[in-house]
């Protein structure tokens, strides 16, 4: 999975067509250059609708679920294994049209990857992630916890 890693533009093309993300509709509209900040917007049809013709949760979910993890798999390089550990989202409104949600992985959240690991051990950061409307109105929020640690020396496991 490494290719995906070198060329931003790959890596968003590997997404647009990954199965889950495409039959949900979910699209990865930006990714700059350097992977750090990202969006995401899926629109809405009968393959993410449901009983109340409002976006299916979740749906909601998977349009935040790949997002930080990789990019910070790429940000961080081969040094460091990144795990989404756990997530909750809070259904705020009901969702329709097209939603949308940014990724954005800042100075700090690196610097406080970096203090957090540089000892070996784990780091849990909660990152929320905001569902938007085409209001710009907040349909759902998702906190993510992500499993970050540095990866061992060769021969030091």
């Amino acid at each position: 999975m490494d290719w995906m890693f070198k060329k931003a533009w790959v890596f968003k093309l590997a997404m647009n067509i990954w199965p889950p993300l495409l039959f949900s509709r979910i699209r990865m509209t930006k990714l700059t250059a350097d992977f750090r900040e990202a969006e995401v917007k899926m629109t809405l049809s009968a393959w993410n609708r449901n009983a109340m013709g409002a976006h299916f949760g979740g749906s909601l979910f998977a349009m935040t679920d790949p997002f930080y993890m990789t990019m910070l798999m790429a940000v961080l390089g081969k040094g460091y294994v990144v795990w989404d550990k756990f997530a909750d989202i809070d259904f705020i409104k009901p969702g329709r049209g097209t939603v949308y949600a940014k990724f954005l992985i800042s100075d700090q959240l690196l610097n406080d990857i970096k203090k957090h690991t540089d000892n070996g051990e784990k780091y849990l950061p909660v990152i929320p992630v905001y569902i938007l409307d085409e209001k710009g109105e907040v349909v759902s929020k998702v906190n993510k916890t992500l499993y970050i640690r540095k990866k061992p020396p060769k021969g030091l496991s």
